[in-house]
Parts: structure tokens; sequence; C-alpha cells
């Protein structure tokens, strides 16, 4: 993938979406075009997908936080500046819809818990990747909104997914119909946002969640999150898929946790 940007494209995907370390486990990946309130054009999507990928590859990794850069947006989506030069042929087309569907498969598929810290607007395809994160923590002046029917142009099968999965049929498309943007209490109330905190304050919630997270026994968290994703598919568990349920019970960390309880103490968690 080229950091440049190809078929006209400006700010390359490298520079786009930056990643961090915060210690204890928590990467952090930030959208980080604030200019223009971060938006992500075909090399950006590619880039996010290849982050969340390496990532997801990482043992060492317990929680990772997405934000975007600037405070004034988490993202806008597409970079419909660049749809000209990178999404106006078929083929581009084609090019385009597989770099989002990577993005948004990196975040979707990441084993490790995901906490989106939302500021400001989350529109089109930013919703979508907070969508795809498992909890995404909001500032009370923040807005969700795809109003891509004033653009003519449709919100694919990929990019609908996360925020079918998050809020249902009718919410979806209260938002798709009217191209509304959703406030913040709207968006708790709907499943687009898990908490609401004061303007300001998203990055450091989202930044002590992650630290809970963090603290508790990873593989614990990836199952569960794993758990959750299946069952709420239409189809009957496997007896192998019951069976998994109780892994947990050879881990060390199991015992590591269960005399740490007994103990009065707090457990030493390795992910083992």
């Amino acid at each position: 993938m080229s950091s440049g940007g190809q078929d006209g494209g400006g700010v390359g995907g490298r520079d786009r979406v930056a990643v961090g370390w915060e210690g204890e486990g928590i990467a952090t990946v930030t959208l980080d075009h604030p200019a223009k309130m971060n938006v992500l054009d075909r090399d950006g999507w590619e880039r996010l997908g290849v982050v969340f990928e390496e990532l997801a590859a990482d043992g060492s990794v317990r929680c990772v936080v997405v934000r975007g850069a600037g405070g004034r947006a988490f993202s806008a989506g597409s970079d419909i500046g660049s749809f000209e030069a990178q999404r106006d042929t078929p083929e581009q087309v084609r090019r385009y819809a597989a770099a989002v569907r990577r993005g948004l498969a990196g975040v979707w598929e990441c084993p490790h818990p995901v906490v989106a810290a939302v500021e400001g607007v989350c529109a089109g395809g930013g919703l979508a990747v907070a969508a795809a994160c498992d909890v995404t923590v909001c500032g009370e002046s923040s807005r969700f909104g795809v109003p891509v029917n004033r653009l003519g142009l449709t919100m694919s099968y990929d990019e609908m997914a996360p925020a079918l999965a998050a809020v249902g049929p009718g919410p979806l498309l209260e938002v798709l119909l009217t191209g509304d943007f959703l406030d913040a209490r709207r968006a708790r109330e709907t499943g687009l946002a898990s908490r609401v905190v004061p303007d300001g304050m998203a990055l450091d919630e989202a930044m002590r969640v992650a630290r809970r997270v963090a603290a508790s026994a990873p593989l614990v968290n990836r199952w569960h999150k794993k758990f959750v994703r299946r069952a709420a598919l239409e189809r009957p568990l496997s007896e192998a898929e019951k069976e998994e349920a109780y892994e947990a019970f050879r881990t060390r960390d199991y015992r590591e946790g269960r005399a740490a309880f007994l103990a009065k103490r707090t457990p030493r968690f390795e992910g083992g």
C-alpha cells in the first residue's frame, strides 16, 4: 500500500491513521486529519484495516482505543473530495469499497476489546467505525448521522452492518431516511453510544474504561467478545461452541483470579 495519494489522493493513509501505546497493553488508533474532520480516503481506509490486522495479531494488546484528532470530530467518514479521483469509475468504486470493507472488518473482527472516544461529529463511515467498536463513549455535544441521501449515494451492506448490529433496523432507517443527526442522548437510547460524558471528557473516560478492561483477564475478554457476537447470530450453537465457554477454567488466569479473590488481593493476569 502506498502512503502517498494514488489516483489523486492528497494525504496518504499512513498519515491519516496513527498508532500509539499508553502502556498496560492499551493501544490507541487515531483518525488523524483534523483539518477535514478526520475523513478517510481510500488509502486511509486501507491503512485502518492494516493497523487493526496488526493489532489483532499482537498478543500483548489488551484493549484498543479509537479516537479522532483535534476534538472537533471523531470522523466525518469518507473524504468526498477524493471521490472524483478515487470513486468515479466502476473499477475505482470496487477498489474503494474493498478498502472500506477492509477497514471496517479490521475494527469489527479485532479479537481485543475496542473502545471508541467520540468528540463532536461522528458521521457516515465514521459512524460505522464507532459502531464496530465494543464500547462507545461520547461527549454531550456529539452528533451521529449518515446524511448520504443528500449526496445521492447509498451506504453499502458492509458499511451498514456494524450499525445494524448495534441499533437494529428501526433506528438505522430513521438516520438513513431522514438524514438527520442524533444528539448524544438519542444515540445513547438507540445503542450507538454506550456512555455520555461532559464535553472534553470523552477521551479520559474511554481511557478509564480501557484501563479497567486491560486490568482484567485478557483471554476472558476475547472469549466474551466472541461469544456475544456469535450468540447474536440466528443459528443454533454447535456442541463444540458450547464447550468453548468452559475453556477459561483450564487457564492459569482462572487459577490466579480464584486465588486472588480468596486472598483478597489484586489479581495479576498474564493471558495464559
